[in-house]
This record gives structure tokens, C-alpha cells and sequence, in this order.
């Protein structure tokens, strides 16, 4: 069965047999608002709004220049016939009413008033009191193409229960769609860039403290005598807590014989690393403790005796067992 009506000058036909409707000769479907409505919050749950809006934006957009194109190929461009073409091709369509109520052709400056469209009607359902983005960039999408420049647009008012419709301003814009899409992808990438370096600050700061920790603990091995390991480099930082932290610990533990034992810092023993162990040691001495140096290696050895010579003023012994039996020789005791 085949039903054909004009509306507004526009045809619309259905087919029940082979199941098309056609609006002007071209193939369209019909859907409830209510039915958008699910569609777009469905893509607003998945994507966000931000993406969500750009999404619509564009698509709205690319659409108007698609619909546009196919009046430029069979009527003559110019100002006055565009709201006869928007209006009824709208109208008929659904789209609401669409009125141009300021037009200055010289520098293309058009103003829309637009009511009642499927956008406006969508939001409604929720209560929102929203400003549309399909529709209005839709219109910017059908500028563009007519004039084969870029047009863009602003919203200067937006319909609701005290204004009976929407004011859109119309313009010839260096935006684009193609431009919104590069900077929101930019934005995205800075914000996840922003969130690494702030889970890598929180990372660092989590792990620094569990180097403090773990690293240089003290270690009481007889009565009298503490062991100190020494790991890795020592910036600033690290070499102040060290300090600190030991020279707390030698009045609990009674200490006269402070043992920093350099096994780990073969290839570490820098000349910083070597001031620090000298500043070490003189406040150690005011508090009664000798310091002597453990795990000392040939290699060490030589780096001490040809650059760090500072540390040559400091006993210095092989292995740490070699040096809990020098402290306990020096203290008159002796394991047995």
C-alpha cells in the first residue's frame, strides 16, 4: 500500500510493501524522542560529557552539510530563499519551527530563532534546562555548506518555560569540528598525562619513604658495637636522614663503636658520599662513638687512596667480621 502527502511543499511518501518512507525522494526514519533520549544517554553514560557533546556537535554539523548540499544542486543560493528551505524542510520534518529573523548578507551574519525542535523536547523529558548542541550546530553544518566557507555559532538564548524559543547567532568562523575534535583529544591526553605524573609523584613519595625505611637500618650486634649497612647512592636528602637517624640510635644502644659497613657502595662511593661518612664521624666522636669503616673492597681502597683520601684518617677493615673483632679488641674483649 502507498500513501504519498505534501507538507509545506514538501513530499513525503510511504510504502508499506517494501517498507520505505521517503522525505523529497530520500530514504528516512522516524524515532520518539523518548527513543533518542535512550540513545544519547546511552552514549553520555559510555563516552562522558565532554566527548558526548563534541560528539553531537559534529555529527549534528557534518549532517547540516550534508542536507545542504543537496538544495545547493538544485535551487540558486542566496539569503532570501534559505529560511523558505530551512523552515518547511524542518517544519515538515520535525525538527520544529525555524525562523531567520536577522540577516546581513554583506558579512553573512544570520540570527536564529528555533522552536520547539527534538533536541529542546529531549532534554525536556529529563527537566534539563540545557542549552541544545545538535540542532544549533546542524544549522552551522547548512551555512557552511551553502556559503563553501565555514560558519559557526552561538547560543544566545535558549528555549524554556519563560522563553517560547531559541536565539542562535550565525557567523563565518575560523572553528571547526575538525579543530573542537584536536583540542579535546589534546585536553584528554594533557589530563591523563596530569594523572600519570600525579600517581608518579604519589609512587616516588610512597617508595622514598620506604627507602628511608629499609635502607642504612641500625643494627645493635654486640653490647657496645652497631652496625650501620650502607646501600646505593645518598643524595641530600637521604644522607641527612641517615645522619639523623644514627645519631639518635648511639645513646640507646650504649654505642662505642659505630661500624659503617661500605660493601654496597662499591661503585657508589662518591665524594659527597665520602663528606657525609666524615660528618658522620665527627658528631659520632662528640657523642663517644668511633667510627670504622667495613667491607672495604681493593677496588674502594684504591678510590680512597687516590681520591677520596679524607676517609684514610679512618680505620678501615676488609669484612664486618673483621671489624666486630677489631672494635671488641680495642674494648678488651674478645670472642670465645
Amino acid at each position: 500500500m502507498k500513501n504519498e502527502i505534501i507538507v509545506e511543499g514538501i513530499e513525503l511518501k510511504w510504502n508499506s510493501e517494501s517498507g520505505e518512507v521517503l522525505f523529497e525522494g530520500g530514504d528516512v526514519v522516524f524515532f520518539w524522542v523518548s527513543a533518542m533520549k535512550t540513545f544519547f544517554d546511552s552514549i553520555r553514560e559510555i563516552s562522558g560529557d565532554e566527548a558526548t557533546n563534541l560528539v553531537l556537535e559534529t555529527t549534528g554539523f557534518r549532517q547540516g552539510v550534508i542536507v545542504a548540499e543537496g538544495f545547493r544542486d538544485t535551487k540558486n543560493i542566496n539569503a532570501s530563499n534559505i529560511v523558505e528551505w530551512i523552515s518547511n524542510t524542518y517544519v515538515s520534518a520535525g525538527w520544529g519551527k525555524v525562523e531567520i529573523v536577522e540577516m546581513d548578507e554583506e558579512i553573512q551574519h544570520f540570527t536564529l530563532h528555533i522552536q520547539n525542535d527534538w533536541e529542546y523536547k529531549l532534554n525536556k523529558l529529563d527537566g534539563k534546562q540545557t542549552e541544545g548542541i545538535f540542532v544549533p550546530s546542524h544549522y552551522a553544518g547548512v551555512f557552511s555548506s551553502l556559503f563553501g566557507k565555514d560558519f559557526w555559532y552561538e547560543i544566545k538564548q535558549y528555549q524554556n518555560d519563560n522563553q517560547p524559543y531559541s536565539i542562535v547567532e550565525y557567523f563565518p568562523s575560523t572553528i571547526t569540528v575538525q579543530k573542537n575534535i584536536h583540542e579535546l583529544s589534546r585536553r584528554q591526553e594533557a589530563d591523563k598525562i596530569k594523572q600519570l605524573e600525579q600517581l608518579v609523584d604519589k609512587n616516588t613519595k610512597v617508595l622514598q619513604n620506604l627507602v628511608k625505611e629499609l635502607s642504612s637500618p641500625i643494627i645493635p650486634v654486640l653490647e657496645g658495637i652497631i652496625v650501620v649497612p650502607m646501600i646505593g647512592s645518598y643524595d641530600e636528602e637521604r644522607a641527612e636522614d641517615l645522619i639523623t637517624k644514627t645519631l639518635e640510635h648511639l645513646p640507646k644502644h650504649q654505642a662505642n663503636y659505630l661500624l659503617l659497613d661500605l660493601t654496597g657502595l662499591t661503585k657508589q662511593l662518591t665524594e659527597h658520599t665520602a663528606e657525609m661518612i666524615d660528618k658522620l664521624s665527627i658528631a659520632a666522636r662528640l657523642l663517644g662513638t668511633e667510627v670504622i669503616l667495613v667491607g672495604v673492597s681493593p677496588e674502594l681502597a684504591l678510590l680512597i687512596s687516590q681520591t677520596l683520601t679524607n676517609l684514610k684518617k679512618f680505620e678501615c677493615l676488609r669484612s664486618l667480621q673483621h671489624g666486630i673483632y677489631y672494635a671488641l679488641g680495642k674494648s678488651g674483649r674478645r670472642i670465645v
